[in-house]
């Protein structure tokens, strides 16, 4: 994790907001004068961490990890994510009509500087102001991929359009997702003709787009699209630059140092501290009471995901196996996992098995204990304004207390919990507030374009060669091979692979989305760890793609409604 550009200049970029409309259609108040900005490289570059700035955005990546909730991986409550998980929600609520604003606040951002910057020519050099521009293409294209992937066809707006000029004439109908398709590719092959490769810009410039993470986009891009053929060239050219690589210890790639490793192509990059609160609320929103700041745990990890992770030696893993009757007997349940005297937590009787359960963890996948706080393993947490050892108890009613060692969990949930992303106690002085994680949070990263490319691979009839693939991504962890030798056996692997390797990165509901299997989701139960239900997942056909946000109609009739809505 780097003190960079794209974080020691964020709050002096606020002062510069390039666009003060909430969408594109609305009158900005303080807009940026040319008279007195867009003078000097360093307007140039305030300008375009701006731009960066907006994927911190609740609505656009700052809180993305909880989507891993509307695929198969996470759960949990109270956030804005889980009306469309649960499908109470509709053209009005709260997460569409946000995303629609972010992104298109984004979009409107990067069209200044892509407009401004190109008239910047007393004052920078050519290649300088093509790389601003690719940088911004390649951010403009970012932002319409989300809103592609969320809605289909949406209005396009480049930088011929000028927001403090055109406002109350910015009524486009929507493209068709074809067009906006295009629109993307192109501004990412812009992106990849200017950018430089990684580990070109100066140290001081860390965190900024490269030619590497804009090809990885279009292949991600085309890859969602279908075009198996097309993404996979995208994503060998990643692989065969050889700027890339696997980090060599999965839980470090997630702290700081391995957060800024060869394996990230494209983070989002955090900081925290006195003064420098710039991340990202896994902690908040990850965390439990037992965390620095005392946490809320509104997202954590779906017991039907921590099931499906293998036994070390790459079969199946059963309940059954260890604990006889696990799998059809609440009971049997309890008993592995409850306290034996009951909800003390001053003085918890672990279960009398929990020799064998802890046992059991070190015979699975070992990403299992990497990325979850597991029921009786230990938690460096936060109490009393010092850092304190935690374990993970599981009282019968109620909850652990960090002022006794043990974890809090809010709600009292009988739940997994994650360990990615969450900090250890203080971080060594690193996180001031646990609404900023400072921990760099990947977008793309190596192992998702191996992955990928697997995929691609695999769907163009080169089974055996999307193994190889896969199988790098398990041998960092030491997992053995895969065994898949059909297509069909070869996608559930890769499927169950991106699961476990990406978990809480946010990709499981645009995974599902792409692949088709959202209805698989509908009327399935979350079930806590001792079998008591959550909630039921609600998704019908018309949830591949969100309802265009009603504001957004009323403000331009041109705009038409997606189906089912």
């Amino acid at each position: 994790m780097k003190k960079n550009i794209i974080l020691t200049m964020v709050s002096l970029a606020a002062l510069f907001i390039i666009s003060g409309c909430e969408s594109l259609d609305r009158s900005p108040d303080n807009q940026l004068s040319s008279g007195t900005f867009w003078k000097t490289e360093t307007h140039a570059r305030q300008a375009i961490v701006g731009v960066y700035a907006m994927f911190r955005d609740a609505n656009i990546c700052g809180e993305i990890f909880e989507e891993d909730a509307g695929g198969f991986i996470g759960t949990g409550y109270d956030r804005g994510f889980f009306n469309v998980v649960k499908g109470s929600y509709n053209s009005t609520t709260g997460v569409v009509t946000s995303k629609w604003s972010a992104l298109y606040e984004g979009v409107a951002r990067a069209n200044s500087v892509i407009q401004n910057v190109s008239k910047m020519t007393d004052y920078l050099d050519q290649p300088t102001i093509d790389k601003y521009v690719g940088e911004a293409k390649f951010l403009r294209a970012y932002f319409y991929n989300m809103l592609l992937n969320y809605w289909g066809g949406v209005p396009i707006y480049d930088e011929s359009v000028v927001v403090a000029e055109k406002f109350s004439e910015m009524k486009e109908p929507r493209s068709t997702a074809e067009q906006v398709r295009e629109f993307i590719l192109r501004d990412l092959d812009a992106a990849i003709a200017v950018l430089p490769e990684q580990g070109s810009w100066a140290a001081s410039d860390y965190g900024r787009a490269t030619k590497g993470a804009a090809q990885a986009l279009k292949g991600k891009v085309l890859l969602y699209a279908k075009d198996y053929a097309g993404a996979a060239t995208q994503f060998q050219s990643v692989i065969s630059s050889g700027k890339y690589s696997l980090y060599k210890s999965y839980p470090d790639l997630f702290l700081p140092g391995g957060d800024a490793s060869d394996e990230m192509i494209f983070a989002v990059q955090n900081i925290g501290g006195v003064g420098t609160d710039f991340g990202m609320p896994m902690c908040f929103y990850m965390g439990t009471r037992s965390t620095f700041g005392s946490c809320w745990d509104n997202f954590t990890a779906s017991t039907r995901f921590v099931d499906s992770y293998e036994n070390l030696d790459g079969t199946p893993f059963n309940w059954d196996d260890w604990f006889p009757g696990f799998n059809s007997d609440n009971k049997v349940k309890e008993e592995v996992f409850l306290l034996q005297n009951g909800s003390s937590y001053q003085n918890p009787e672990r279960p009398a098995q929990v020799d064998k359960l802890l046992e059991m963890y070190t015979k699975r996948d070992p990403r299992m204990a990497w990325t979850l706080i597991l029921p009786y393993t230990h938690y460096l947490g936060w109490a009393s304004n010092k850092e304190r050892d935690m374990e993970y108890i599981i009282p019968a009613s109620g909850s652990g207390n960090e002022n006794y060692g043990s974890v809090r969990v809010n709600n009292s949930w009988k739940i997994y919990l994650f360990r990615k992303f969450v900090p250890e106690g203080n971080m060594k002085g690193a996180i001031n507030n646990r609404s900023h994680t400072p921990i760099n949070f990947p977008l793309i990263r190596y192992a998702d374009v191996l992955l990928m490319y697997a995929e691609c691979l695999n769907e163009t009839g080169k089974t055996a060669e999307a193994a190889t693939y896969v199988n790098m991504v398990r041998e960092r962890v030491g997992m053995p091979g895969v065994t898949a030798t059909t297509k069909d056996e070869m996608f559930k692997a890769i499927k169950h692979e991106r699961e476990v390797e990406m978990a809480a990165e946010g990709h499981s509901y645009m995974d599902y989305k792409r692949w088709g299997l959202l209805e698989e989701l509908n009327g399935v139960a979350e079930l806590n760890i001792v079998g008591g239900s959550l909630y039921k997942h609600a998704t019908a056909s018309r949830d591949y793609l969100f309802p265009i946000p009603n504001a957004e109609i009323d403000k331009n009739p041109a705009l038409t409604q997606n189906p089912g809505w």
